[in-house]
């Protein structure tokens, strides 16, 4: 290789090491702290998840009482056999 060549390899490597490195993990490095904060998306989205979830509690706990008034109502069943009363 001639002497140009040699040296523009030089300025190369170092203007990628010392200027392009660095630049690139410096960008990287915004984004991921960027990205470590909540974005107003994401906090609408759950907030609409906790409301949804809140509300399907209730409906939960509704349910649970109607069923446990239900059986209090309900008349006793008689024990299911434990033999099977079909014929081999």
């Amino acid at each position: 290789m001639d002497e140009a060549a040699i040296v523009l390899v030089a300025i190369t490597g170092t203007v990628a090491l010392f200027i392009i490195l660095p630049g690139m993990i410096l960008h990287y490095v915004t984004l991921w702290r960027r990205q470590k904060t909540l974005q107003p998306d994401d906090e609408r989205m759950l907030e609409d998840l906790w409301r949804s979830a809140k509300a399907m509690e209730r409906r939960i706990e509704t349910l649970e009482a109607l069923l446990e008034k239900n059986e209090a109502d309900a008349p006793r069943r008689p024990p299911r056999p434990t033999r099977s009363t079909f014929e081999d």
